[in-house]
């Protein structure tokens, strides 16, 4: 790991280094946000477009470094560019898989009874299964917001679209599932 005096360096520092030709400053960049670039590219294409698409986004964002604005938070950046890679793969027709949502295990300290975990595993799979069925638009904020874990000022920059149009295109989101929870699911 590139560090100064033994503290990990921040992104704005790999930044400012990779932009002047420090390949292991990049590297680190794309180690720190590889599995989120991955979840990312899996909401927006699917499993078998998502590798691809997230190498090929951290190429383009390499190649973009140098208009990269300063002091600009970096992951909604490259999420931006993930997405925008992710889309253009599914828009140019190539083999699309079944979306598959990947919820965070759930953590705590002692580990649940059988039951309770095969109940929680098949309540985990009826809400994957109804974000599945959203339209695109619904499953990427939903995914942006409970599965990546944004906050809505960096789901606005990656989206591109202002922090109060992420407040309604998520609760518009959030009440279709409902809906389309109580229709599949009782």
């Amino acid at each position: 790991m590139i560090s100064v005096e033994s503290r990990p360096l921040e992104d704005d520092e790999l930044i400012d280094h990779a932009r002047r030709g420090d390949v292991p400053a990049y590297e680190e960049l794309v180690r720190r946000y590889q599995r989120l670039a991955v979840r990312a590219a899996y909401v927006v294409a699917g499993g078998a477009e998502a590798e691809d698409a997230v190498q090929e986004a951290f190429v383009k964002a390499y190649r973009a470094l140098p208009r990269f604005r300063p002091g600009a938070p970096f992951r909604p950046w490259l999420l931006r560019i993930v997405t925008n890679e992710a889309r253009n793969r599914v828009r140019s027709g190539r083999r699309r898989e079944a979306l598959a949502l990947r919820a965070a295990a759930v953590s705590g300290d002692a580990a649940p009874s059988p039951e309770t975990a095969a109940l929680e595993e098949d309540e985990r799979r009826a809400v994957l299964a109804s974000v599945e069925r959203l339209p695109a638009a619904d499953r990427e904020i939903i995914a942006y917001r409970y599965f990546l874990g944004l906050s809505e000022a960096e789901m606005a920059s990656a989206l591109d679209i202002r922090p109060g149009t992420v407040k309604s295109r998520l609760s518009r989101a959030m009440t279709r599932l409902r809906t389309e929870m109580v229709a599949t699911h009782g």
